[in-house]
């Protein structure tokens, strides 16, 4: 069975994938610097013997290398951690810098010092930039992301890439579309959500309701990430995403408004995109992995439309989030 350090593992993706590897019979090493992340929710996890946690900087080569050190036989790194604030990021780059590409670059160092044969990594749309109505293909081309965030994402696959060429046995790149499901921590229904809760007669949008994008339910993605890791390869490059063209903003908002305060109305901005580095629209093509065998079972819409009673409900009844 697999040995599993997890980066970022206090966050809502690696969460739901540290249930899966442990309900699978598999060890659970998760690593968060809980910037972003609750220990709280971690605590959840840790009445399961195969799982551990440890408050560590993963931008840290040296203290990472120590970390693994600690660890025996560390067959699988799940790298998932990253700055999730896109917004903070253009305000403040080092941000990203830090938490987003340097802690790919610690991850590495102690995966080649301790040989660790596989790396998965949590990459991003927002690596393509904004590319209109094209079909967005895992090869297309050039990539001109528009986000800090976007931009070290791309650089952490290049460093991976590099890295595969000269240590590292495997890597699998995972280019996520909007991720969405409980426990969350952010995310535009966990905002439509909040505010309706501080002005329930009123949701105040960012845009004007037309941007555009794909949603994946976080059990869809772990089931992609698990289906990936099992297929044969070297150097493994996927979009993960619905089947379907995406739903608007707009479309959002109603199906929130709808189940939180159907009294309220809604109240639209005018430009077409919510905030600078924020794509407006893109559409995903997830054929290569389709044609592997995997499909998700929930589109864009149905995805939301769970999502929605799930975050209203955690919210409601003040569960702990991550």
């Amino acid at each position: 069975m697999r040995k599993n350090v997890i980066t970022g593992g206090a966050g809502f993706i690696a969460f739901n994938l540290a249930q899966r590897l442990l309900a699978a019979g598999e060890t659970v090493i998760a690593l968060d610097d809980l910037s972003r992340g609750k220990r709280d929710a971690v605590r959840k996890l840790e009445t399961h013997p195969a799982f551990s946690f440890h408050q560590i900087d993963c931008s840290s080569s040296k203290d990472m290398i120590d970390l693994f050190g600690s660890v025996a036989d560390i067959t699988d790194v799940w790298h998932l951690a990253a700055n999730s604030d896109i917004p903070a990021g253009i305000e403040d780059p080092t941000i990203d810098l830090e938490r987003t590409f340097l802690t790919t670059v610690g991850t590495l160092a102690a995966i080649r010092v301790h040989k660790v044969p596989t790396l998965h990594f949590a990459s991003s749309s927002a690596i393509y930039g904004d590319l209109g109505t094209r079909k967005i293909v895992e090869d297309i081309g050039p990539l001109e992301p528009i986000s800090n965030y976007g931009a070290m994402k791309l650089a952490s696959e290049a460093q991976i890439r590099a890295a595969v060429e000269a240590y590292l046995p495997r890597a699998n790149i995972f280019r996520f579309p909007n991720v969405i499901g409980i426990p969350a921590t952010h995310g535009v229904i966990m905002d439509f959500i909040a505010k309706l809760q501080e002005t329930p007669t009123c949701l105040e949008v960012l845009g004007n309701g037309s941007q555009q994008k794909s949603y994946l339910h976080v059990d869809d993605l772990v089931n992609a990430m698990l289906h990936i890791a099992d297929l044969p390869g070297k150097y493994l490059v996927y979009n993960i995403g619905p089947l379907d063209d995406g739903i608007t903003v707009q479309e959002i908002a109603e199906l929130v408004r709808n189940y939180v305060a159907p009294q309220a109305e809604i109240h639209y901005g005018t430009e077409p995109r919510g905030w600078v580095g924020d794509v407006p629209r893109f559409y995903y093509s997830v054929q290569k992995l389709a044609e592997t065998g995997w499909s998700p079972r929930l589109g864009s819409h149905a995805a939301v439309k769970r999502s929605v009673i799930e975050i209203a409900d955690q919210e409601r009844q003040g569960t702990v989030t991550i």
